[in-house]
């Protein structure tokens, strides 16, 4: 009896095997009359990292069409697209941007400039640091939103306030960065420098400068982002253009679809200054090491 279970065990067994192996050649078989490309073909990350933003916006949009998120929330993706390109051929969509662009890069560029010339004086000269650091660190202290009701005192409510306030929020990430950037230096490039007969021009110039880039950038960025919080409070700020307007409007309203595109449109522009940001970064930290290995 038990000959016989061992013999019927044994049979099912090695069919399965069989059977395993004769699917395991097919496939192969399927693997060769395939294109190389298909059998090497790997789904690309970016590809997959977009699969959740796509459900998350394919399931807000069932939402809002059967009735779960009501318009006066939050609008519709398709509203939204289709605001947007209404908004685009128009040509409203540009006019405001471009305003609300010249404002953020003229008050970017005016305390970008001003915290650099700030940071030098303060970080290369101990009288320097004696007479500036401590007014710069009593002005960074104060909020901007509190220099509101003064600025508008003094200069109005004209272009002048808003670029002010843009010019008072962007100066001190810049000074504070590169101030450290120069004071941390290697002693020893220093030293080295010292060693092959620098000068302190020569110094300043092959030494401390590249050496402060780095914290130079990490302000930079950093006032980039104040800038766009900066702008989006001055354009509310008896204005007749820009999109901090152009949400402010769409807010007296109820228009969720502008108000969206108004804070996508800040979003896309802040990672497009930000990746050339990043760009000149590379370019000029191109000597050291790690740039040079990456």
């Amino acid at each position: 009896m038990s000959d016989k279970i061992f013999e019927t065990r044994g049979t099912s067994s090695s069919f399965f095997v069989e059977k395993t192996v004769r699917l395991n050649a097919a496939r192969q078989g399927a693997s060769r009359l395939a294109p190389d490309w298909l059998r090497h073909w790997r789904t690309p990350e970016a590809l997959l990292r977009l699969i959740s933003p796509l459900v998350l916006l394919l399931l807000w949009e069932l939402a809002s069409r059967w009735g779960l998120i009501p318009p006066r929330v939050i609008a519709a993706p398709s509203q939204i697209g289709g605001t947007l390109w209404a908004m685009i051929v128009s040509g409203e969509l540009g006019r405001h941007l471009l305003v609300s662009l010249q404002r953020a890069l003229v008050g970017l560029s005016i305390g970008v400039t001003i915290g650099v010339i700030a940071a030098l004086i303060s970080g290369l000269s101990k009288r320097g640091e004696v007479v500036l650091d401590s007014p710069m660190q009593m002005l960074r202290t104060i909020p901007s939103l509190a220099l509101v009701p003064l600025f508008i005192l003094w200069f109005g409510i004209g272009e002048f306030t808003k670029i002010a306030l843009i010019v008072i929020g962007t100066t001190f990430p810049v000074y504070l960065n590169l101030f450290a950037g120069i004071r941390n230096i290697d002693p020893k490039l220093i030293e080295a420098a010292n060693t092959l007969g620098l000068s302190r021009r020569e110094l300043i110039w092959h030494v401390i400068l590249p050496g402060s880039l780095p914290s130079f950038f990490v302000g930079l960025r950093y006032s980039l982002g104040i800038s766009w919080l900066a702008l989006v409070f001055v354009e509310q700020i008896n204005t007749t253009a820009g999109i901090g307007y152009l949400a402010s409007d769409a807010r007296d309203f109820m228009r969720t679809d502008v108000i969206v595109i108004c804070l996508l449109i800040y979003s896309v522009l802040g990672l497009l200054i930000d990746g050339l940001i990043r760009t000149l970064e590379r370019f000029a930290l191109a000597w050291r090491p790690t740039f040079v290995r990456n």
